[in-house]
């Protein structure tokens, strides 16, 4: 989280917080390109009964502090649920998060399941990298079912210089960020992305890119 505050900091300096309630389905689909390493990767299983494709409205905000990635992608998580998220700080203050960040994907799905309710959400440890089939697959269809049922889902990534999404630093990124939407026809996942990072909040990464992303942390789903 270190690493991650100083470009974040940058970024913030240029681009004031953005409340975007309900932000809704991207006009058109543009897929950041995977790299190559990442485009022979086998796809995971089908997931029969859902949908070719769905989005969540969800309410974006840029992280408020460097290290605040977890509290932000937390509370764009719970917007897709609940139309007045706690704040940022609020959910700093739960998690907790410090100036180091946020430890652990496990305290994210705490904080869901107190503002969401229902006891939903689990933690998914992805600790094989690159992960295994049957992580990728666990992985798409934790994504697919939760859109689907209106969740959106908070993973904690690391992103080596060499796989980046789309504005990241050239170095190692240790970041929190929100998946509210998928696309089977393409195998493409919808991120909101607290960072920001080039002026990046909302984008379609390839499902493969996302499993490499996730290992050796983990998600809420």
């Amino acid at each position: 989280m270190r690493r991650l505050r100083t470009a974040v900091v940058a970024a913030l300096a240029v681009s004031a917080l953005i409340t975007a309630p309900a932000v809704a389905v991207a006009q058109s689909e543009n897929v950041v390109p995977a790299p190559d390493f990442v485009k022979s990767m086998a796809p995971p299983a089908k997931v029969e009964g859902v949908r070719a494709a769905a989005e969540l409205n969800i309410q974006y905000q840029i992280q408020e502090t460097g290290y605040w990635c977890g509290p932000a992608a937390t509370r764009i998580a719970i917007s897709a649920k609940n139309g007045n998220p706690p704040s940022q700080q609020q959910l700093a203050n739960e998690l907790p998060t410090t100036t180091n960040g946020t430890d652990w994907i496990g305290q994210v799905t705490r904080v869901l399941n107190a503002h969401i309710g229902g006891g939903w959400y689990e933690t998914k440890e992805m600790p094989n990298d690159p992960p295994t089939q049957a992580q990728r697959d666990l992985l798409w269809r934790d994504i697919v079912l939760d859109v689907d049922k209106g969740y959106a889902l908070v993973a904690n990534i690391v992103a080596p210089a060499n796989n980046h999404p789309p504005g990241y630093p050239n170095y190692t990124i240790y970041h929190y960020f929100t998946i509210i939407g998928y696309n089977s026809d393409n195998m493409t996942v919808k991120i909101a992305d607290p960072a920001n990072f080039g002026g990046n909040q909302i984008y379609w990464l390839t499902f493969n890119q996302l499993a490499t992303l996730i290992p050796p942390k983990g998600y809420s789903a």
